[in-house]
């Protein structure tokens, strides 16, 4: 629930009893839409919805039944006023992020990667790993993922196996696994 400054109010007393913090629609409508992109609200009540995608070059609808919710809804984004639209600048999509996922034994399914093979740990000198058919690795004893023996050889800490894991192409050049999962996706998309 909205608290503090922002909780709208008329003579003293919440305007509406379920209003919503901008925080929370701004970070749902960041996550979930491009700038242009239209936003409906079938409950608009004060119309935070509306305010938030104002200010982030959304377009929105809202559906309210109560007039007087109406009223200050209307009231409320009509104060809005947006930083000048500049598409590199309200850009934020993670475009990895956003990309369709890929196991990585889909890797080893369209041969883009062999049982077998032999993998290389980034900065970790000679440390290396063998892929296993079901897409796990094996390293000094470990087995797991990409992503769980990587973690394992850094101490402990996040780490994403896709950029810290090598191969060996047939040039004999060492390339990050993620070059093959973008060349799955091209493939695959």
């Amino acid at each position: 629930m909205c608290k503090g400054n922002e909780r709208l109010k008329v003579n003293g007393e919440k305007a509406h009893s379920t209003q919503k913090p901008e925080e929370l629609l701004y970070r749902v409508i960041l996550a979930t839409t491009n700038p242009g992109d239209l936003v409906l609200d079938p409950f608009f009540g004060t119309g935070t919805t509306g305010a938030v995608a104002k200010r982030l070059h959304r377009r929105w609808i809202g559906i309210e039944r109560e007039a007087k919710y109406v009223d200050i809804a209307q009231e409320r984004i009509e104060k809005v006023i947006p930083e000048p639209f500049d598409a590199e600048t309200f850009d934020v999509r993670d475009k990895k992020r956003l990309a369709p996922r890929v196991a990585f034994e889909r890797l080893l399914e369209a041969g883009l990667l062999s049982p077998g093979q032999t993998l290389y740990f980034q900065g970790a000198g000679e440390v290396t790993a063998r892929v296993k058919p079901d897409g796990r690795l094996l390293c000094n004893g470990w087995e797991g993922s990409i992503h769980q023996v990587a973690r394992k050889l850094v101490g402990g800490s996040p780490c994403n196996g896709w950029d810290i894991w090598y191969y060996q192409d047939k040039g004999g050049e060492l390339k990050p696994i993620e070059a093959l999962r973008l060349l799955y996706r091209s493939q695959h998309s």
